[in-house]
């Protein structure tokens, strides 16, 4: 479901609600079918720089020829996904489809094809940001990466991405800290002292 963003952000903290971008483990951020190699890190930034890449060439574009996209996004810890924003290009180039994979490591294009996703958007042409997609928020939740699909554009020989915005929040904890706190949580044996180690008639580990 798009839903129209029909406030004036002078008015509103927007920058705030789609502030997710700081949460993306941007330097494991991939794409596949991208025509530059890396350009898909360029999408991911601040809600009021959304449309900043019109000007300065900074976008995601796929091969030419091809518009389908795959872009793969882990955050630095799990988060909870309300609303997506897409912000693509002109003359027919901008997705017109959006599906959503959640929690699947390395899915290609065969994958994304076969595979159910847990969410799927029939987009709009959004050159000026005011649209967000709403998810579907129960099955959004504990969101330690999502990749998303582009199938196709509205007719033109590539797809280009100029924004990819997430509205949510972030949990407290980055994910290396929960993992610091389950292996704090495991017993290790050499912290403790054997009876036989300290003079008593045992050996075995209390």
């Amino acid at each position: 479901m798009a839903c129209l963003h029909d406030h004036s952000c002078e008015d509103h903290d927007c920058s705030s609600n789609w502030s997710l971008y700081k949460h993306i483990d941007l330097s494991k951020v991939s794409a596949l079918n991208e025509a530059s190699p890396g350009s898909v890190k360029s999408v991911f930034k601040a809600w009021e720089h959304r449309l900043i890449s019109e000007s300065d060439g900074e976008h995601l574009e796929s091969n030419e020829g091809d518009p389908e996209l795959l872009v793969f996004i882990p955050f630095t810890s799990d988060v909870k996904i309300k609303g997506i924003s897409i912000v693509g290009g002109t003359d027919g180039t901008s997705p017109s489809k959006m599906r959503a994979f959640i929690n699947r490591d390395g899915i290609d294009f065969s994958d994304a094809q076969s595979m159910q996703a847990i969410q799927e958007w029939d987009l709009v042409e959004n050159n000026q940001g005011v649209l967000e997609y709403q998810t579907r928020y129960s099955k959004f939740q504990s969101v330690a990466n999502i990749t998303l699909h582009f199938p196709d554009n509205f007719g033109g020989d590539i797809t280009k991405i100029h924004y990819i915005g997430f509205k949510g929040e972030a949990t407290q904890l980055k994910r290396d800290a929960v993992v610091n706190i389950v292996y704090e949580l495991m017993p290790n044996p050499s912290d403790h002292k054997t009876r036989a180690e300290t003079g008593g008639g045992f050996s075995h580990v209390e």
